[in-house]
């Protein structure tokens, strides 16, 4: 009875130890999660005339930073400065597979896309509705956003980089000065 009972402890810390050994592997080191999206993005500005257009390395940029601070439950305090921008705003963040989306909040949010940040939720609470299989993000675009919505940025936890499109006016030229940062 006693050989028994010692067999079986023995299988269950085997299994244990191969369970915790499993999951211990799900994840790489190289990936960020979103608890991971505080810190110092060192990188770059360049100008571009469309919100799509791809990061341009190269001339005609100024070196940049982007201090980003969790404020709350899923909001950001973002100080992006460098030669070209010194400015400070909060944004919204939501996951998205291997991507953490923001978009705009409080005046700003209402100002950009006609109305109150919250009025395109139902009665739940503001994720207390989220469909099966839906992340943060669909759900936020579902409820909150038209067709052809414009944003701005994001995380990438891939490669652990922060994207941010500022829309800028020359005299009565828009563009736009985007930041692509590394964290550090």
């Amino acid at each position: 009875m006693r050989k028994m009972k010692k067999s079986m402890v023995l299988a269950g810390m085997i299994l244990l130890v191969g369970i915790l050994g499993f999951t211990s592997c799900e994840k790489t080191d190289d990936d960020l999660s979103i608890n991971d999206i505080e810190g110092e993005y060192i990188g770059s500005f360049s100008v571009s005339n469309t919100l799509k257009s791809a990061w341009l390395g190269g001339a005609n940029q100024d070196d940049g930073t982007a201090d980003i601070d969790k404020l709350g439950v899923n909001q950001i305090q973002v100080h992006c400065y460098g030669g070209a921008i010194d400015t400070t705003f909060m944004l919204d963040y939501y996951e998205q597979n291997d991507s953490v989306m923001v978009c705009l909040t409080g005046d700003e949010f209402e100002d950009m896309y006609g109305h109150m940040l919250g009025d395109g939720h139902m009665m739940g609470g503001m994720m207390g509705d989220m469909g099966s299989g839906q992340t943060e993000w669909m759900h936020h675009m579902d409820d909150e956003h038209n067709e052809g919505d414009e944003h701005f940025g994001g995380f990438n936890m891939q490669d652990g980089t922060f994207t941010y499109s500022f829309q800028m006016m020359d005299g009565t030229t828009p563009y736009y000065l985007k930041f692509h940062g590394v964290k550090q």
